[in-house]
């Protein structure tokens, strides 16, 4: 059997692969990142304050980041459920359920979003039954919101629980321990870190999404419009001034709090570590 050259590689060397990935990291990321902050450097403060401190701006983002943070809170708490029920229990029609956790991933944006809409419309299938009005306000886009990043959740915290060992619960359980001290000392820190990872992930992807919020949230100026549909507005108005600062400022607001996630995951990581 003949030895294989010591220097043959089945891929380039690091130098090349390095070049690609910088490359099209720039071309895809960095570039158009790097145009839109510098047009908005061509605003002076005092007129990009102007835009973006406008109360139809500032509605906008409340509804955006703010709708976005309840739905993934609500996620995290659904989606830990739902992946436990598939990953402890085994019942008629366990992977027909599991392969629907995966169809927010699938199914077009406005698809989802027109779906939504004949559910709980006013004389939709469930709207018809329910005390309040759910599309067209403020609480139909946040309903959006959850299904869209429900599946984030879902996964993420899948294989941790998949790889989380039974005896532990059950050394718990003999040493007296509550089903609830169980979970809040037990499988919880062991969990933390993939829940936060796919609340962060949820959270993300609600703040930017578009296409499904659009049909259900009803666009009410003030009241349910999101920012990326003013965004959106403003460019077919040919106002590219007003569409550049409300990006920018969402830009930095997604960066800052994507920060933040991620030095909350490192900690609770560092924590976990320095338990074991």
């Amino acid at each position: 059997m003949m030895a294989r050259p010591p220097n043959l590689r089945v891929i380039p060397g690091f130098d090349t692969t390095l070049g690609l990935t910088l490359a099209l990291l720039s071309l895809v990321v960095l570039l158009p990142l790097a145009a839109l902050v510098l047009k908005a450097a061509g605003l002076g403060v005092a007129q990009w304050l102007a835009i973006v401190t406008d109360p139809r701006v500032l509605a906008s983002f409340r509804l955006s980041f703010g709708g976005a943070a309840i739905a993934a809170g609500l996620n995290g708490i659904f989606g830990l459920l739902v992946a436990w029920v598939l990953v402890r229990y085994r019942f008629p029609g366990r992977k027909l359920v599991d392969a629907f956790i995966d169809l927010p991933f699938a199914l077009p944006t406005a698809v989802a979003g027109i779906a939504l809409t004949a559910l709980y419309a006013p004389n939709g299938w469930v709207g018809q039954f329910l005390p309040f009005k759910v599309a067209f306000t403020p609480l139909g886009a946040m309903l959006a919101m959850v299904f869209i990043g429900i599946p984030f959740v879902v996964r993420t915290v899948e294989p941790v629980l998949q790889d989380l060992e039974s005896e532990l619960e059950e050394a718990a359980a003999c040493l007296g321990a509550s089903r609830a001290q169980t979970f809040a000392r037990v499988i919880l820190p062991v969990i933390a870190p993939a829940l936060l990872t796919g609340i962060s992930l949820a959270f993300a992807r609600a703040v930017g999404e578009y296409g499904s919020v659009i049909f259900i949230a009803g666009n009410m100026p003030g009241v349910s419009e999101i920012a990326p549909l003013l965004i959106v507005t403003k460019l077919e108005q040919f106002d590219y001034v007003g569409a550049t600062a409300i990006a920018t400022l969402m830009l930095g607001l997604s960066f800052a709090l994507l920060l933040a996630i991620n030095l909350l995951q490192k900690w609770n990581r560092q924590r976990m570590g320095a338990a074991s």
